[in-house]
């Protein structure tokens, strides 16, 4: 009796370790949190695990929900806790702390040639953490405007295209030109500036992040960096031609004002196509256009979805060849159609169903060989420096509380110091 409860008990702990392991019968179980959350991602992801178990009876793929909300802290406490998943699905630019932390198994020998021959060196720049790799770069997305086409049409102005772009000069003043009684030619969502206000900086040369000699990063607010946000703010404050009410809101807060007639444009990431084309009414006139350009092009940052496995999976070999299958072109495909964003790998994003003009794919993939790592892609501390620092500096520079000057102070006064405790 004595020697089954033991038995009982050693069942139970093994069936609540949440990392992958093997069964009595030697089959071997790996955990997949995915963070898909539009009803067609997360099918497509599910679909795929499915094919993948049919085919390898050995190794049974287990499909974990999660989700994008405060996903950091959330892996943070698993990875801790010796309770993570063995196949995580992340961003780009949530890894640094976690790679350099040890927490992420290096994939440079375990993935396969076709995939790391299949996706551009500037991808896997996003997750090169010092000699390592310590995540799969697999969906990303531009920024766009998506445009009321019939305003756009009647204003008379001039129609941008990915080979000729507005200028950021340009664009401000067309937005001028586009607002008048109690209507806006922009309204910018902005209750998470940061990535928006970095990665769209790139176009017209900014930086930002400088990393020294010794490997050490510093925050420099120069000129270049700050024609962005000295846009924007002319814009609210000076020209009247953005709407001082969406600063505080998410991109899908816009839409209603957007269907309705208040703004001509809205800039957005390229998934939210799929919610316009849910939600918009009947007959609703929209096209995407590329964001402006300046002096580095039509260059912005992103940061990719990615696929990592847990330095603490057991079988690190079989998590590789399940991100392998995941990510074959015709897979990848699916994947990138279900969440309406665009595949880092160069063959899917050849497939003639990313290239439709049907809802701006064309545009979309035009703008693909313009995406770089974001600013702080390998800034180790940027989820604090993000948080405490830049999120409410630059939410009191857009809505007029504190002026430019002070708005370099503190992000880099007060950035480097939060900057400078992880690079001790």
């Amino acid at each position: 009796m004595r020697a089954r409860l033991l038995a009982l008990v050693l069942l139970l702990l093994l069936a609540g370790c949440s990392s992958g392991g093997t069964r009595d019968d030697g089959r071997i179980t790996l955990r997949f949190q995915s963070l898909a959350w539009q009803e067609e991602s997360v099918e497509a992801n599910k679909a795929l695990v499915k094919e993948w178990n049919a085919t390898h009876p050995d190794v049974r793929v287990e499909y974990v929900q999660g989700t994008w909300d405060s996903v950091h802290d959330q892996l943070l406490t698993a990875f801790e806790g010796g309770e993570a998943p063995d196949i995580i699905h992340d961003a780009s630019d949530d890894l640094a702390d976690f790679a350099y932390g040890g927490y992420l198994a290096d994939l440079t020998d375990l993935l396969p040639a076709r995939l790391k021959s299949d996706i551009p060196r500037r991808s896997w720049a996003t997750t090169t953490f010092g000699d390592g790799v310590y995540g799969v770069p697999f969906l990303q997305e531009p920024r766009v405007l998506i445009a009321n086409a019939k305003w756009l049409r009647q204003s008379g102005v001039r129609i941008p295209t990915p080979e000729k772009p507005w200028s950021w000069a340009e664009f401000r003043r067309i937005t001028e030109h586009l607002s008048g009684q109690g209507k806006y030619g922009i309204a910018w969502p902005l209750k998470e500036p940061v990535s928006a206000t970095l990665n769209l900086s790139l176009s017209a040369g900014g930086q930002l992040f400088h990393r020294g000699a010794d490997g050490k990063v510093t925050v420099r607010f120069g000129m270049a960096d700050q024609v962005v946000p000295r846009t924007i703010h002319e814009q609210v404050g000076t020209d009247r031609s953005a709407s001082p009410t969406t600063l505080g809101s998410g991109g899908s807060d816009t839409l209603p004002g957007f269907f309705g007639g208040r703004y001509a444009m809205v800039p957005l990431g390229f998934s939210y196509r799929q919610q316009i084309v849910q939600q918009a009414p009947k007959g609703f006139d929209w096209q995407v256009l590329p964001a402006p350009a300046g002096a580095g092009g039509l260059t912005q940052g992103v940061s990719p979805q990615t696929l990592s496995i847990a330095e603490d999976c057991p079988h690190k070999k079989e998590a590789a060849a399940f991100i392998d299958f995941l990510l074959r072109p015709p897979n990848m495909v699916r994947l990138a159609l279900g969440d309406w964003m665009l595949p880092t790998g160069t063959r899917a994003l050849g497939d003639p169903a990313l290239r439709t003009s049907e809802h701006g794919w064309a545009t979309g993939t035009a703008l693909a060989g313009h995406l770089r790592p974001a600013p702080a892609q390998t800034v180790r501390g940027y989820p604090e420096w993000k948080d405490k620092v830049a999120t409410p500096a630059l939410q009191e520079y857009y809505s007029g509380a504190i002026g430019l000057g002070d708005l370099r102070e503190r992000l880099e006064g007060d950035g480097n110091l939060v900057l400078a405790r992880y690079q001790r």
